[in-house]
């Protein structure tokens, strides 16, 4: 016999490697078992509906309101935080000595924006302003429909930003002023929205806000543009806390850049609830409405305006819209391509 060639297996040697493959094999089936329970008992804990449960159905409808409401509510906290702070401190009453200067102030809106952005952006788009919010509506692709409920929500965030403010303040405010009944405006009403310094004419104030609100939907529209030079994902707030802190430097000291009509009218309403009364409203003219208000707004939609018209080459854009001329080439040519007959039908 070689002894290369291999011996043929008995029937019991057979019998016994059968068991064993037998036996491999229901030890396998009883891992493959284990893994699929825990995988399915894993499974247990996803959910495969939509809604789970009543809440996230209402969740549904107020998701990207509410992430507007917070982005301003903690714009205003650090905002007019960083006023009552810097200012308040000044008096010697409140503290020994002051708590930061003008920087701070720009600082500190810089940084409130940013986290405002940061908490909204991925949910609304983080506009956290009015002026954004009608700017995108009127030349992007926004829906016209969702601005009632972003505005009010803006509003209401800087209305309930300004109350959490105040309520941390107050005893330093008293202090200030002389006593919890006494409120002054401009005076401390001045930490929560913004009055225009006596010189400014009424012009000067207008033209203020409408040249850093143009300035900033200018660089806003930089930022969503993927065309242009977009931040890294998630770097968008850091890029906007940049902008703020530039427009603060540089624009603010006027008219105390408010460029967003949320973050002006919001903590108004609050002081006109708190005592300030309705002066907050008829100072100079009722200057809360035409300046800080309906100048945001326009200053956005010329910002927005003329980026699109010289940069922006999105089919978003109002003013990238195909005219009456390329729409009827379109349809010429998907005519064209319908008649054209399918390929290889000459040899059917």
């Amino acid at each position: 016999m070689s002894p290369n060639r291999k011996r043929a297996s008995t029937p019991s040697e057979s019998s016994g490697i059968s068991k064993e493959l037998r036996e491999h094999e229901r030890i396998e089936d009883i891992h493959t078992s284990q893994d699929y329970g825990s995988e399915h008992h894993e499974d247990l804990d996803v959910h495969y509906t939509r809604y789970p449960n009543s809440w996230s159905r209402i969740r549904e409808y107020i998701r990207e309101p509410a992430a507007e409401f917070l982005g301003v509510m903690i714009l205003i906290i650090f905002g007019a935080g960083v006023d009552c702070q810097v200012v308040l401190s000044g008096n010697t009453g409140v503290a020994s000595s002051p708590k930061g200067d003008y920087l701070s102030l720009n600082f500190g809106w810089a940084v409130g924006t940013a986290l405002g952005v940061w908490v909204s952006g991925g949910i609304s788009g983080g506009h956290i302003n009015p002026a954004v919010t009608i700017a995108l509506a009127t030349f992007r692709d926004f829906p016209w429909r969702k601005v009632p409920a972003y505005v009010f929500a803006q509003t209401m965030g800087g209305l309930c930003g300004a109350g959490i403010v105040y309520a941390n303040y107050i005893h330093a405010i008293d202090i200030v002023e002389g006593g919890r009944h006494i409120r002054t405006v401009p005076g401390t009403a001045g930490l929560f929205s913004t009055y225009a310094l006596d010189y400014m004419t009424s012009v000067s104030c207008f033209f203020d806000e409408f040249l850093a609100t143009a300035v900033l939907l200018i660089v806003v529209c930089a930022i969503n543009d993927s065309r242009n030079g977009p931040p890294p994902s998630g770097l968008a707030p850091l890029v906007l806390f940049i902008m703020i802190l530039g427009i603060g430097a540089a624009l603010g000291m006027q008219t105390g850049y408010a460029i967003n009509p949320a973050r002006d009218l919001g903590p108004r309403l609050l002081t006109a609830m708190v005592g300030y009364g309705a002066d907050v409203f008829t100072f100079r003219s009722h200057y809360w409405l035409w300046c800080p208000v309906i100048a945001p707004i326009i200053g956005a939609l010329a910002g927005v305006f003329v980026y699109d018209t010289l940069l922006f080459t999105g089919a978003e854009s109002l003013l990238n819209k195909p005219n009456a001329k390329a729409r009827a080439h379109h349809e010429r040519a998907r005519n064209e391509e319908r008649r054209r007959p399918v390929a290889g039908i000459e040899n059917v």
